[in-house]
Parts: structure tokens; C-alpha cells; sequence
């Protein structure tokens, strides 16, 4: 006899990380083309020798240092195996089966999945624009929904919501729906009316924000993140569904080094560097004829339809990477001057074929 699994792994669709092709340049995956600070990666060595050691469970001392920073109690703090971990955490402790999630489409792609792995039903909502479409998710809030993802900035798509559209939006939600503010790309944000989801706790205490090492940080091979709630009790769920020793010592030292004072200073030398050579592939692309939504994240979206995986294609032959989305765009990853040019020459070359 076959060993019996869930039927519901035969209609999973499949998370397809960003590829990498030997002798290309790796757009594909929103990393930072920047390594880890010189104490960072001496932390992490210093941590790597002690292995032999399980992590702190509950991550204290890196819990500390982020209420710290945000000046929240410990207790709203939940540290994860990056922020998608936290996502689907927050899918199990919140949704039954039968009941729903709802986020815009396309946005992240692991939302469907982890909704389908915890029992629960999607509800999609065309994005607008390129852009959450708060007012028509509002509409789609039933007696089942249990958990609302706003992606913002948006993957792929690099769009944001507003202050005035968002907070509109949570006054319209249920108290006891949770939903889950999902800011990993939250450093790049330049807009100043793109609200920091913490500026939001007081007033919403069903929300809880997410963010990532894994980006600006560069720390994406250690897999850390956080969660902030206004209620205490969202973050105490997320322990509850955490898998013991998730958080690895060594992306624990790391993150906690990523903190100081040092480390943040050149963050942000290096966040607005990625920030200026966004705007310069934004500026280059539309003047190349593409459409191209205005980003704040570190990351472009080119929507080309049904040329979307000729196009990807065609960028590989010319050995850049990008993560196509068949049949919806193309999302390209801001890296260093030197690879963004040569995206840009391969843009150049096929500006021809994209659709008028």
C-alpha cells in the first residue's frame, strides 16, 4: 500500500526560489549584493565554534536588543526563521480548516502555500494598479477570515499603500481578525507617506508587523527575522507554533551584531545606495519604453503579460537572472552599478519585444 498523505499536497503549488546559472549575474532572489559587515562575519565565526551548543530557545538576548530598539515591551517580540517562517506561524496558531486568508494577488507567493499546508481557504484579490486594492480586500472580509496579509512594500511588485489608505482599511477590519503587516522590504521605503507598520500598534492591537534580516541586512543564508504585536498574545502564539531551536545560534549572534551602532550606520550608507540605483534602472527602463510601477523596495517590477517568460529567457541567454512570473511580469532585483548595467544593456537589447 502507498502511504496515505494529505490530498491537499496534490494541488500545492510549489515555492520556486530564484534560480542561479553559473556565469550569470543573480537578479532573481532580492538579495543584497552586499556582504555582511566585517564584526558581523566575525560574530558569526565566533558563534560557528560553539555549535556543538543548541541555540537559545527563546532568542533572549536578540529579543532584548529589538524591543530595545523599537521601544516595546519584550513581550511583543517573536524572533523567527525569517520572516516567512513567522508567516506561516502566524497562518497555524490563527486558521482552521475551512476558515480564510486573504491577501492581494499576485503578491508574495509563499501565501497561498502556507495557507493550503495549515487547512485554511484563500481569498485573492486583484491587485490595482499594481497596488493592494484595500478597499475591494475590505469587502471580501467574511465571518471566516481569520488572517489578512498586506504585503507593503508589495512582492513582487515593489508598490506600497498608503498611511490614510491603510488605516482606513484596518478601522474597517474586525477586531479578533488578525492581520499581519508584512514590511520585510520596510528599510528601502523612501515614500514618507508609506507608513512604518509599528506607528500602528497603539491604535490596532490585531495587527502584528514582520520584517527580515534576510534583505537589507544581508544576512539571507542565516534565515532570521521578527515579529512586533500590538497584543502581546499574538507573539506568544507565534513561540507556541515556533519549531524548537528554529533560530540558530549563529544567525542569532549575527543579527544581534547587525544591531549595533556601527552596523547600522552602514546600513544605511548601503540601503541608500541601493536606493539611488533603483531610481537610476527605474529612469533607464521607462525611458527604454517599459512600464515600470514606481518601487520601494529593492527590487523592480516590468509587467510584460504574455511575454513575460520569452522575456526571462532572453535575459538569461545574455547570462542576467531575473525571476519571471509567466504570464504577469518580471521581477529584477536592484544589485551593484556594474550588474544593474549589465541588466540594463540585456533591457536595451529586448526593448523591442516588450508589449506596447
Amino acid at each position: 500500500m502507498t502511504v496515505r498523505l494529505r490530498a491537499a499536497l496534490a494541488t500545492l503549488p510549489a515555492y520556486l526560489p530564484g534560480r542561479t546559472v553559473a556565469g550569470a549575474i543573480k537578479l532573481a532572489s532580492n538579495e543584497t549584493p552586499y556582504p555582511p559587515l566585517p564584526h558581523v562575519v566575525a560574530r558569526i565565526a565566533a558563534a560557528a565554534a560553539e555549535v556543538n551548543r543548541y541555540p537559545d530557545n527563546a532568542a533572549t538576548a536578540l529579543t532584548a536588543a529589538l524591543a530595545a530598539k523599537y521601544g516595546v515591551a519584550a513581550e511583543q517580540v517573536a524572533v523567527g526563521c525569517g520572516s516567512v517562517s513567522l508567516c506561516t506561524q502566524l497562518a497555524q496558531a490563527a486558521v482552521d480548516a475551512d476558515e480564510e486568508v486573504l491577501y492581494a494577488w499576485r503578491s508574495f507567493e509563499a501565501y497561498p502555500i502556507l495557507t493550503a499546508v495549515c487547512g485554511g481557504s484563500s481569498v485573492r484579490v486583484p491587485l490595482r494598479g499594481y497596488v493592494h486594492d484595500l478597499e475591494e480586500m475590505a469587502a471580501h472580509v467574511t465571518g471566516k477570515t481569520r488572517l489578512i496579509f498586506v504585503c507593503n512594500p508589495n512582492n513582487p511588485t515593489g508598490t506600497a499603500v498608503r498611511r490614510a489608505e491603510l488605516v482606513a482599511f484596518l478601522r474597517g477590519v474586525p477586531s479578533d481578525v488578525l492581520v499581519a503587516l508584512d514590511e520585510a522590504y520596510r528599510e528601502f521605503v523612501t515614500d514618507p507617506d508609506v507608513p512604518d507598520g509599528l506607528s500602528l500598534l497603539d491604535e490596532f492591537p490585531n495587527v502584528v508587523v514582520l520584517r527580515t534580516f534576510s534583505k537589507a541586512y544581508g544576512l539571507a543564508g542565516l534565515r532570521v527575522g521578527y515579529a512586533i504585536a500590538g497584543d502581546a498574545a499574538i507573539t506568544t502564539a507565534l513561540r507556541q507554533t515556533q519549531v524548537p531551536f528554529a533560530v540558530t545560534s549563529v544567525a542569532q549572534q549575527a543579527a544581534l551584531a547587525s544591531l549595533e551602532p556601527q552596523a547600522e550606520a552602514q546600513l544605511l550608507v548601503r540601503v541608500g545606495e541601493i536606493v539611488a540605483e533603483r531610481e537610476r534602472v527605474c529612469a533607464q527602463l521607462v525611458a527604454m519604453g517599459y512600464v515600470v510601477p514606481p518601487s520601494q523596495a529593492n527590487f523592480v517590477w516590468v509587467p510584460l503579460g504574455e511575454k513575460t517568460s520569452a522575456w526571462g529567457a532572453a535575459c538569461e541567454q545574455r547570462k542576467v537572472i531575473v525571476r519571471a512570473f509567466a504570464g504577469a511580469g518580471a521581477r529584477v532585483t536592484i544589485s551593484s552599478a556594474d550588474e544593474n548595467d549589465r541588466f540594463l544593456a540585456a533591457a536595451g537589447e529586448l526593448a523591442a519585444s516588450i508589449p506596447s
